[in-house]
């Protein structure tokens, strides 16, 4: 797993994004959010595609909704859907299978992983500590 930089990233790089950097950058979280910004700030301006699971959506609009904020939760949804959407398979599920028994992965880690393996994603950027002994993808966190 490599430390992200986001001028590491080619222009045109298709990145898959795992939801913690999306909630830390929507959530202004005061430690990590600048952290991640650079990469959301390359996407606005064109140079890198970003792609989400449905994964992703779900638990990003988990935190609105619980709130009662439905409105909140539709136009993240839009948002988030304005993105490639990588949608749950079930190659994708076989994939994320493997890599759970290979490598030890939570089910929401493994189905990133294999979501940005099936997209032949040029990097998938986290927060989770997981993916260091995985292989396959370029991992940045």
């Amino acid at each position: 797993m490599e430390s992200l930089s986001v001028d590491s990233l080619r222009d045109g790089a298709l990145v898959l994004v795992d939801t913690a950097p999306i909630i830390y950058m929507l959530e202004g979280h005061a430690r990590f959010a600048a952290h991640f910004e650079p990469l959301f700030r390359r996407h606005e301006t064109g140079d890198i595609v970003l792609a989400i699971t449905t994964v992703s959506i779900a638990e990003v609009l988990t935190g609105p909704m619980k709130a009662g904020e439905e409105a909140l939760a539709r136009r993240l949804r839009a948002v988030l859907e304005g993105w490639m959407v990588v949608d749950f398979t079930g190659d994708i599920a076989e994939s994320a299978a493997r890599l759970r028994a290979r490598h030890g992965l939570k089910l929401p880690d493994a189905i990133q992983l294999a979501s940005a393996l099936a997209i032949n994603a040029d990097a998938l950027v986290t927060h989770a500590r997981d993916f260091a002994n995985v292989s396959g993808v370029r991992v940045l966190s």
